[in-house]
């Protein structure tokens, strides 16, 4: 399916400027960021470019490891299954409130059209393609709002990437997409999950960094997927500069690592930390290396985060000073969630090991404890089919 690029996009020199406020240390900061992706955004190009979705389908056919291990886990979980039956579709979705009933069902079926479209690609049964987009059809039909309830950014980042990816991946390799599930798709999107990110950018800091990271994976996702320069550029700028604790300063010490989260739990700094390698990996796929912003500094939040969970008792805490003041009194790293490892880490390692000949000592213990990677809900997961000898 042909389409216009309506946004070309020029070689940019852009200079933002940022607080930094952790328990180290606060200071003024200045980062220059040189985007450098092509006159036009390169399609397929979010989660997965080209070269990743046709190795994908080589490992499917020529059962290639480790990575055939990772494909072995989608194949047979429930959601990428074709005859996958929705929960859906629901005319108002929540994780909170009035709404929640809708949570784990709505989850269940954006995840069925997310993992569709990558059996899609590895497999080319196009039953695949009909299901993930007969459930993004469905819910285009029926989804009304979104409620602005507390949790509704958390919502629409996790959710809305399955949905962008999925349509990413149908738009530039499946023939049988019509105009009209294509118009309304975008619609839901644009209409529907857009304006709660838009809005999450425009209010004052008030959550842990988890969320700001989450919500910039979606919206980095639509820039791509809509050609659109301006949110691209937005999204880049949030996750250097924002005054939130969702920026790559203001969630990871430069100094030990140590995470905004760390006194909160293990699960949610490795929730932030895996939702950061995500907006990293779309915008590497672009050609730019938010990878390596702040030297590196991703890698060495990965490595604080890994070593307490694999039993270092020794890892260096202070109480974080955070941008809203709210969550500044743990005073010890917290224990709880401790060695329960989520799939977020072949990603990461793949870039900075395998790409950047860099080193990642206890992020290697946990891949080979764990590989290969199966599904997170609120990860990409599969790390070790979709990320595993990719992107060199």
């Amino acid at each position: 399916m042909k389409k216009q690029n309506i946004f070309p996009v020029l070689l940019v020199l852009l200079f933002f400027c940022a607080t930094v406020q952790n328990s180290a240390q606060s200071r003024k900061s200045i980062i220059i960021i040189n985007v450098k992706h092509s006159k036009s955004f390169v399609h397929p190009g979010i989660l997965h470019s080209q070269a990743s979705l046709d190795h994908i389908f080589e490992v499917a056919s020529k059962k290639t490891m480790p990575e055939y291990g990772s494909y072995e886990l989608l194949k047979n979980h429930p959601c990428a299954s074709p005859q996958y039956k929705m929960n859906g579709p629901f005319k108002i979705i929540s994780r909170d409130g009035q709404y929640a009933y809708t949570k784990s069902k709505m989850e269940a079926d954006f995840s069925a059209a997310y993992l569709n479209a990558l059996m899609w690609i590895a497999t080319k049964d196009e039953s695949h393609a009909k299901k993930s987009l007969e459930i993004l059809g469905a819910y285009a039909d029926s989804l009304k709002f979104i409620p602005s309830t507390n949790d509704a950014p958390l919502l629409v980042g996790l959710e809305g990437l399955k949905i962008i990816n999925a349509m990413e991946i149908l738009r530039y390799t499946y023939n049988g997409m019509t105009p009209d599930q294509l118009g309304k798709i975008n619609k839901m999107i644009t209409c529907i999950f857009l304006p709660v990110c838009e809005t999450f950018y425009k209010t004052k800091a008030y959550t842990n960094g988890n969320w700001g990271s989450i919500v910039t994976k979606t919206y980095i996702s639509a820039a791509i997927y809509f050609d659109n320069k301006a949110m691209y550029n937005k999204a880049i700028d949030f996750y250097y500069n924002a005054n939130d604790n969702g920026t790559i300063q203001n969630y990871i010490s430069g100094t030990t690592g140590q995470i905004q989260e760390s006194g909160r739990d293990q699960g949610h700094s490795q929730l932030g930390i895996g939702a950061m390698a995500t907006v990293c990996e779309i915008a590497y796929n672009q050609g730019d290396d938010l990878y390596s912003a702040l030297n590196n500094r991703l890698l060495k939040g990965f490595e604080y985060v890994v070593r307490y969970n694999l039993g270092d008792d020794n890892v260096p805490f202070t109480t974080w000073k955070d941008i809203t003041g709210k969550y500044s009194d743990w005073t010890v790293i917290s224990d709880k969630s401790r060695g329960h490892f989520i799939p977020i880490y072949e990603m990461v390692y793949n870039h900075y090991v395998n790409i950047k000949g860099l080193s990642m000592p206890y992020t290697e213990k946990v891949i080979k404890k764990n590989r290969p990677e199966g599904y997170d809900r609120d990860q990409p997961a599969f790390g070790t089919l979709l990320f595993y000898g990719t992107g060199k």
